[in-house]
């Protein structure tokens, strides 16, 4: 009876074990944001979901006192992108001023500032084993 008590225990215990998720933890910052109206909003995009609608990982936060910080969690090796805007009056989406420059703040990883739309390529970062923590400038 205790060795198929304990056979049942380390049974358990190995599938509790194998069942957690695997990944890694990416940490963003902003602290720059300009004011602590709306919220940030955030994606973490592959080559295919970069500039197109929502990505891989989508999360938004509160601001307080101009930071933000959001985590992604679980990500899985491979390459990836991150957006981020600061979302003022809160409709989920960029808003745009009449000849096409964006009225809210907006970054990406590598904190790469080209003219025009942002490039993937510029933004594009490796997850390997271990986690990862970006800083990102509005």
């Amino acid at each position: 009876m205790k060795n198929l008590v304990l056979t049942l225990a380390l049974a358990l215990t190995t599938l509790i074990g194998f069942s957690q998720d695997e990944g890694v933890t990416i940490t963003v910052t902003i602290d720059n944001v300009t004011s602590d109206e709306g919220k940030v909003l955030m994606s973490l995009h592959t080559s295919e979901t970069f500039m197109k609608g929502n990505g891989v990982m989508d999360a938004e936060t509160e601001i307080k006192d101009g930071k933000v910080t959001i985590k992604f969690e679980n990500v899985l090796p491979g390459e990836y992108a991150i957006l981020a805007m600061h979302d003022a009056n809160d409709n989920k989406r960029m808003d745009f001023q009449e000849n096409g420059m964006p009225k809210e703040s907006f970054g990406i990883s590598n904190n790469v500032m080209a003219m025009g739309p942002p490039q993937y390529d510029d933004a594009k970062f490796k997850v390997e084993g271990e986690d990862l923590e970006f800083n990102i400038r509005f």
